[in-house]
């Protein structure tokens, strides 16, 4: 087993492993993304879906972290428009809970601290005549009104490394790292592939520990290191809903708990509601929403809402675990979003381990994470990714508007259903997946919904999909909009079509 050369190893294929990826190959550097399952397997397909500040933070003193979040929320608008898009938030006030002026500040607070440019600010709604409060219960008599963002956090991940790809970085999926020892001013890693079983080594001059719920893990088992850092490991679950409101605003509500739930439009007539804060003890790799959470989230809907909502509407569930740095505070709503570096430079061989964080804040927490190594590689080129739109986010002066437009003009004979997901989902790169394309027919085989053979092509082509559900539920949604035969078909095809590789003789 020859050994491969390179700079940075980095562990972890979720969005601050893809970050980091991205960023360090940006800037010159020879680098190795390594994901052990599939990229956003993990937390960062099982969010809220949402780039913002942290509206509840400002509660507990996190105003820098909050500002921070502000800014980035620009900045993520700026360099991906496709997959992440203004939504307008409708806060129900609630008497028994947070008193009206308390919330007016935080909105204040809220609208100013992060040099808001883009997005409209606060206004105050009288929910009996406002059309806004229609769906609510009549007791709810006043609201207020702001901006945050929707994004669509797999897709997030995906373009990441795929910019990293393009960039020069190696992406390795469903390949373990088994094991990382320093040995001459350097790391020797291993890695295994789960499909194959081949196994691959490589000297690298550093590692970044971007693993999630698994960074610890890395450091104990796989680097036979040590922290005095750790983290806490909560679990957030959501329900998707048939959407039973008029608009495409979102709501966030207020429980008796003093947690704060969001019901947001999802994927055109859905709704995702979620997310409850639960300490965790478990495997990640296990979490699973529980009844007791499913029915926290339909109690606290139906406390503001006059339709009331019961098991026997919810579409489908699903939970994820997050990583946060451990602060020491008992309440898990409590524990910062903050994110924390520890630097391990034992026998010349650095690993930058990484605690914590939340998907609006990733890009900056790639660019400092690589001003931590600016003394490790002082060749390494200057910052660059503020202004450096993701993949499909090339779009001219980020006004997905009119390119949706263009769109329209470029390809008359989809419907606007498909537009909308291919214009959503790959942006300015849509020709990839329409190629020369003049009729549905065109993009081969349907599987139901929006979903066509040639976008099958590309993804597996270009973003690393290997098995089915890669494709219906991490590169796109499209399991939400197609029957079980309809998946049932597709997984059936796909297999049939790409069929994984026999294991290497001798591989376990």
């Amino acid at each position: 087993m020859s050994d491969t050369d390179l700079d940075l190893f980095v562990i972890g294929g979720g969005i601050n492993g893809a970050g980091i990826a991205r960023d360090a190959a940006g800037r010159g550097l020879s680098v190795v993304l390594c994901e052990k399952d599939d990229l956003a397997e993990g937390t960062s397909s099982r969010s809220g879906k949402l780039v913002h500040g942290g509206l509840r933070y400002l509660e507990y003193y996190e105003f820098r972290l909050v500002r921070e979040a502000l800014i980035e929320r620009e900045v993520l608008m700026n360099n991906a428009p496709h997959i992440i898009w203004p939504m307008r938030f409708v806060l129900p006030h609630s008497p028994q809970d947070r008193p009206a002026w308390l919330v007016r500040l935080g909105l204040f607070l809220y609208d100013n601290l992060g040099g808001r440019k883009q997005l409209p600010g606060t206004r105050t709604l009288d929910l009996r005549r406002a059309p806004e409060g229609a769906p609510l219960k009549d007791s709810y008599r006043r609201g207020f009104e702001y901006s945050d963002c929707w994004v669509d956090d797999a897709r997030l991940v995906v373009l990441n490394a795929l910019g990293a790809a393009e960039k020069g970085a190696e992406v390795l999926t469903r390949t373990e790292c088994v094991s990382a020892r320093r040995e001459d001013g350097a790391w020797t890693v291993i890695t295994r592939n789960s499909i194959t079983g081949k196994e691959r080594r490589f000297r690298a001059r550093c590692i970044a520990n971007a693993a999630g719920p698994w960074v610890s893990q890395v450091i104990t088992n796989v680097a036979g290191g040590n922290s005095a850092r750790n983290i806490r490991l909560v679990k957030g679950s959501h329900i998707v809903v048939p959407k039973f409101w008029e608009g495409q605003q979102a709501y966030l509500v207020q429980n008796h708990d003093k947690r704060v739930i969001f019901i947001n439009p999802y994927e055109g007539d859905k709704a995702l509601i979620g997310t409850t804060d639960t300490p965790y003890e478990g495997r990640a790799e296990e979490v699973q929403p529980d009844q007791g959470e499913i029915d926290y989230l339909l109690a606290a809907v139906n406390r503001y809402f006059k339709e009331q909502l019961t098991q026997d509407d919810v579409l489908t569930s699903f939970a994820g675990v997050r990583p946060l740095f451990d602060d020491g505070q008992g309440n898990p709503s409590a524990v910062t979003r903050d994110y924390v570096f520890d630097l391990d430079e034992t026998g010349g061989a650095p690993l930058l381990n990484v605690f914590g964080g939340k998907i609006t804040t990733y890009r900056e927490l790639a660019e400092r994470g690589m001003h931590k190594l600016k003394g490790v590689f002082p060749q390494m080129g200057p910052d660059w990714t503020e202004k450096a739109p993701l993949p499909g986010g090339e779009i001219e002066n980020a006004d997905y508007t009119a390119f949706f437009q263009e769109m329209r003009e470029a390809y008359p004979w989809m419907t606007r259903e498909l537009r909308r997901h291919y214009g959503r989902l790959y942006g300015a790169r849509v020709h990839a997946i329409a190629g020369e394309a003049g009729s549905l027919e065109g993009l081969g085989r349907h599987f139901g919904g929006t979903l066509y053979e040639a976008e099958v092509r590309y993804l597996v082509a270009h973003e690393w999909a290997q098995r089915p559900e890669d494709v219906l539920w991490r590169r796109s949604k499209h399991r939400l909009h197609m029957t079980e035969a309809e998946q049932e078909a597709f997984a059936r095809w796909f297999e049939a079509e790409f069929p994984q590789p026999a294991p290497a003789r001798g591989a376990a």
